[in-house]
């Protein structure tokens, strides 16, 4: 009687692990391809660090758009899908504006208010429609958002583009590549400007 019961209980193990070592590869691929690796940005952080210094952000070309864009509410059917959040203050470099966006050389940088200073958070990859861009750009194998139109009153509505936001220097509970950040705080800043979310235009054609 032992003997039987011992010979079930091993082919119940044979039985179990067979089936472990069937399901559990599809089960590890199944979560890699939902959750994909975060890539390695330690290049572009690096190089950018110079920028914590505005003074130096701005001997480069890039120049203060003054606000601190807060997105208050989530966006509405028809627009970017923004969630509730800010973005900072910009300071843009028209200079490297163009059609091919390029992973060490951003079009916008971002920063928080920091009592008196300005603290570097992230980068904005920024792409307007008027360069002739064909296709939504792509960047570490994240497409960009948009296409949209301009954020007023900081940015025209008639400049439509495509942007990619990258928080480099500041953890963002949505995501490294979210264009919003929950976490970072426009309140108390003198130029504290409440937008919504911009309305999706269509792609470009080819």
């Amino acid at each position: 009687m032992d003997g039987h019961r011992s010979s079930r209980i091993n082919r119940g193990f044979v039985i179990l692990i067979v089936a472990t070592m069937a399901i559990g590869p599809k089960t590890q691929l199944v979560r890699a391809q939902a959750k994909p690796a975060t890539p390695d940005l330690s290049s572009v952080r690096a190089a950018l660090k110079k920028y914590e210094d505005p003074y130096v952000a701005v001997h480069d070309g890039y120049f203060s758009t003054v606000g601190c864009v807060e997105i208050a509410k989530p966006g509405a059917p028809g627009h970017v899908p923004y969630k509730p959040g800010a973005m900072g203050v910009h300071f843009l470099n028209g200079a490297t504006i163009g059609p091919v966006p390029d992973p060490a050389k951003p079009q916008v940088l971002l920063y928080e208010p920091d009592g008196q200073k300005l603290r570097l958070v992230g980068a904005e990859w920024f792409v307007p429609l008027a360069t002739g861009v064909k296709s939504r750009p792509h960047l570490w194998g994240r497409p960009f958002d948009g296409p949209m139109m301009g954020h007023p009153p900081l940015l025209p509505m008639e400049l439509s583009h495509y942007d990619l936001h990258v928080w480099l220097y500041k953890a963002n509970p949505l995501g490294v590549f979210a264009p919003t950040n929950p976490d970072l705080k426009c309140a108390g800043y003198a130029y504290h400007v409440v937008e919504e979310a911009p309305a999706l235009v269509p792609e470009p054609k080819p």
